[in-house]
């Protein structure tokens, strides 16, 4: 027998038993069922629990790493590329040594650092015993402030010099030993700034750069974003900030932060959500499918489709009583796939069946009620 067949045989006896169903006086909406014909129809039941959400409608979304998450480690000063000291997709932490860069340049700006430290050490002596010789009476004060200015210039080159340094990498030991004249460093060992995972190496050992070439590129994947792809006609059902987020097949969720203003060729905007739980589980760059939650919220019972019946313009669920079920106009809040979400006078502990309504509502019909 086909599937077509079977489906019209069973309508045929759901309504043969309705009909057969025992005229009680009942309220108009309330009508007798007993379990035996239940079984027969094949009616199933849900226990109703507590209002609730359902899961949204599903778009399909792509993975991006904030722009604040990535940072590129650039060539300090012109050199040849000694060595590498990490691999490609390796996790990394903060000052973790990346590679090391021979540089001329380096033994120049040391060079001038001990000078600028040789001359403030003598300056810082004149200014000390030209005050001395001028609270003597000596020399006058003319000479302690000339003494003055020169060992503040001194400092300030000496402060210069320093700082050249560090935004070469050098630390700060290395740069103190320096300018005490202990030994030079011949390399300038390049470290991270952040954790993170190198995604990127745009160098090999020997190659020469130049100042500011991109060397080494970090990611930090803790932090992700969702950028969903929404139909503009669907704006309306989501939140825009505050809304729940679940990445199909994937322990993920986020929550949306922004909807962008521009429409794409393709009718869509873009709704963007921060990944607040699972962010690796998920890789910059890859697609997902996603499921966001509707607007509003507000209280409703999540069921299946199945369940509602339709009488006109409006809707019932038929909740199970102690006689048979009872037809309640429910209002649909929301649907998603084969879940809906509805709003009545329905109480948790209450019943109701999400399979053969048909033969219910059949049922109800043949005994007045739904006017």
């Amino acid at each position: 027998m086909s599937y077509q067949s079977s489906l019209w045989t069973r309508t045929l006896c759901a309504f043969a038993i309705a009909l057969s169903l025992p005229s009680a006086a009942l309220a108009a909406d309330e009508f007798a069922v007993s379990a035996a014909q239940m079984q027969a129809l094949g009616v199933q039941l849900q226990r109703l629990e507590k209002p609730a959400s359902i899961p949204g409608m599903t778009y399909p979304a792509r993975v991006v790493l904030p722009p604040s998450q990535e940072y590129v480690v650039s060539a300090p000063l012109a050199g040849v590329v000694d060595q590498l000291l990490v691999g490609q997709n390796e996790a990394v932490k903060p000052g973790q040594a990346l590679l090391r860069l021979v540089s001329p340049e380096l033994g120049e700006q040391q060079l001038k650092l001990m000078e600028a430290a040789s001359r403030n050490r003598l300056a810082q002596r004149t200014l000390q015993r030209e005050k001395q010789l001028a609270a003597e009476g000596i020399v006058p004060d003319r000479r302690a402030q000339d003494a003055e200015t020169a060992a503040a210039e001194d400092r300030a080159r000496l402060r210069q010099a320093e700082a050249a340094l560090r935004l070469a990498g050098l630390d700060a030991a290395s740069i103190r030993r320096v300018a005490e004249g202990g030994a030079m460093q011949d390399a300038l060992v390049i470290r991270a700034r952040a954790g993170g995972t190198v995604t990127d190496i745009g160098i090999k050992t020997g190659q020469r750069v130049q100042q500011s070439d991109p060397l080494v590129r970090v990611a930090d994947t803790s932090k992700l974003w969702l950028d969903i792809q929404l139909p503009v006609e669907r704006q309306s059902q989501v939140t825009a900030r505050g809304g729940q987020v679940n990445v199909v097949g994937r322990d993920t969720s986020a929550v949306t932060t922004s909807l962008g203003t521009t429409v794409s060729e393709s009718q869509t905007v873009t709704l963007r959500a921060d990944v607040t739980r699972g962010a690796p589980l998920l890789r910059p760059g890859e697609f997902v499918q996603v499921q966001v939650a509707f607007a509003g919220g507000g209280e409703g019972w999540p069921v299946p489709v199945a369940a509602v019946a339709r009488q006109g313009d409006k809707a019932y669920v038929f909740v199970r009583t102690e006689t048979g079920f009872l037809a309640t106009p429910v209002e649909v809040l929301d649907s998603a796939g084969q879940a809906l979400r509805v709003k009545g006078t329905l109480r948790p502990g209450q019943q109701i069946a999400i399979t053969s309504v048909i033969g219910l509502k059949a049922a109800w019909l043949g005994k007045g009620g739904g006017n």
